[in-house]
Order: structure tokens, then sequence, then C-alpha cells
């Protein structure tokens, strides 16, 4: 029969989703709410960011049904990005060193206090039984070239207690001999690796697609960045970078793919990032429809007065 899909986007509030999907008049506060209406699964972006009040995530277990799953994003500071230090929480800004550009140099000590204050954050969510994934998105200066995957230990051993998804960000990682490598390592700690549907370009920053692993039988991870590879490897924003409208045909491969991946793992997540205008929950109703899953009326036809 195979796992459980569980289909969502990158986001519920990106503008275009505002602009062009959400009932026009309808309040911030109640959109999570009615895209919980089409969708079981989302996942938070604002995390990358910063580490959100526990009231907040509060709001968010409140607004949604009993069986919602918020897969989360991890603090920047974790992914090998350059990290301003405005972007930790007032405590941490204070004890933070950093060079003189302002950017935070990840000590261990104050990787730990972030994963700490994390944590407390998702526990709401953990408590509620809405907790999904930790998603690490890996920075594309993330190399096989400048660095070892031991490197990602300390973080693997901190969330030995949740389920850690990776999305490498450079193809070297997944490619030749290197992917078993990778695959090896990730699936030692059962850690989920994140699959990905990307455009066909040999760009260091475009994972292959081709690669199809389920390295935990708890859950499996597939996200779709759209197949526009001139816009991925040169835009400068999120919009431009993953503008791409996947077409039925398209949205067709990808239910095949992901009963595949399904039949490996308990439920398998399937997150559209492809986030320009409202193409991504467009595609994700698309492939829930595709999937045979039981869908509302189409959002486009809802509108408030």
């Amino acid at each position: 029969m195979g796992g459980k899909i569980l289909v969502g986007t990158a986001s519920w509030s990106d503008p275009g989703f505002v602009e062009r999907w959400y009932p026009k008049k309808m309040p911030a506060g109640d959109r999570l709410g009615w895209y919980a209406q089409h969708f079981e699964l989302v996942e938070v972006n604002s995390t990358f960011y910063s580490v959100p009040k526990p009231r907040m995530v509060e709001r968010w277990c409140a607004a949604t049904p009993d069986d919602f799953t918020f897969d989360v994003k991890l603090h920047q500071l974790f992914s090998f990005h350059s990290t301003p230090a405005k972007l930790l929480p007032p405590d941490l800004q204070r004890r933070a060193e950093t060079d003189a550009k302002g950017k935070v140099k990840p000590t261990p000590d104050l990787q730990e206090a972030l994963i700490k204050s994390f944590l407390r954050s998702t526990s709401v969510l953990r408590d509620a039984g809405k907790l999904g994934v930790l998603l690490l998105q890996l920075s594309p200066a993330f190399s096989p070239r400048k660095h070892q995957l031991s490197e990602l230990e300390p973080l693997i051993g901190m969330l030995s207690d949740y389920e850690l998804a990776i999305e490498f960000r450079n193809r070297n990682w997944a490619i030749g001999d290197q992917l078993e490598s990778t695959i090896n390592f990730v699936r030692r700690y059962r850690v989920i690796f994140v699959n990905v549907d990307t455009p066909a370009s040999d760009h260091f920053t475009v994972m292959p697609s081709d690669v199809e692993e389920v390295t935990n039988p708890k859950a499996a991870y597939l996200r779709l960045h759209g197949r526009n590879a001139k816009a991925y490897v040169t835009g400068k924003t999120v919009a431009a970078r993953f503008d791409y409208n996947y077409d039925d045909k398209e949205i067709a491969e990808v239910a095949k793919r992901s009963k595949k991946l399904a039949e490996e793992a308990r439920k398998l997540h399937v997150v559209f990032n492809n986030n320009n205008l409202d193409y991504a929950p467009h595609a994700a109703l698309r492939l829930r429809k595709a999937l045979g899953q039981i869908v509302r009326t189409p959002a486009q036809t809802l509108e408030l007065f």
C-alpha cells in the first residue's frame, strides 16, 4: 500500500499567495486556518531567519486541525550560511562573537544555546502532536571540497530525539563516488535525505533530480523547486529563482515518483517550493487530485465579501 503522502507548500504566507490565492481582504491571522482546509502539511520558512516566540507557535496550533503537520526549517546558523547577529534571539546576540561585518562566529556553545531556544518554541508543536520533521537546508557553500560530513555530527547529536531531514544544496555531494558516501552517512544516523525536483543543469547549486533515496523508514522527503534552469541559477530573489508552473504531465510524473518513494517509508512529505505568484498551492492541489486524495473546492473559486 505504501506510506501516507502529505502534500503542502514551503510557507503559507508568500506575497504571491496573499495576492492571488487567498480570498481578497482575508485578515492575515485567518490565512493559516484557510490553508489548512486545503492541505495537511506546511513547511515553516520563517524559522530559518528567527526563533519563533512560543505564543506565536501556540497560535499556529490553534489555527489548524489536530492532524495537521508542521515541518520546521532550522535556523540558518546551523546551515553554514553567513548569519547576521541580528537574526539571533536578543539574549544570544549579546553573547555571540561577531566579525567586522557583524556576522556570527558559530561556536559550539552558541549553537547549543540556539538549539535549546529553538526547541523550546517547537516543543509547543511537539506537545500538540503537530511537529513533523526539522529541516536543515545547507548552504551551497557546504561542499565536499571545503567541508566534511562529520561537521554535521554535533547537530545530528543534539537532535537525536527528533526526525531530522537534510537538504544538500551543492550537487557535488550527490554525484559520482561521493553520492554513496553521502547516502551511507545520512542513513547511518537515520537522518532523512531530502530528494528534489530541480531543473536539468550541471551548475553546482542544482542538485540532481534522479537521486531517489529513503534513508529513514519513518519518513521520506521530496521538495519541488521547479524546472527553470536559468532562473534557478541567476535569480536574485526566492520568487525569481523558483519561478516555474508545473504542467499536468509534470504533476503526473511527480505523483508517480511520490508513490514510489512512499513505498519505502511510513510517510512521505511532498513540499512545493516553486514560490512565485500562486504556482505552489495550485501545483500542490493538482498533485493531491492526481494522488486521489480528497480535495475541497478549488481555492480560487472562494471569495470573501
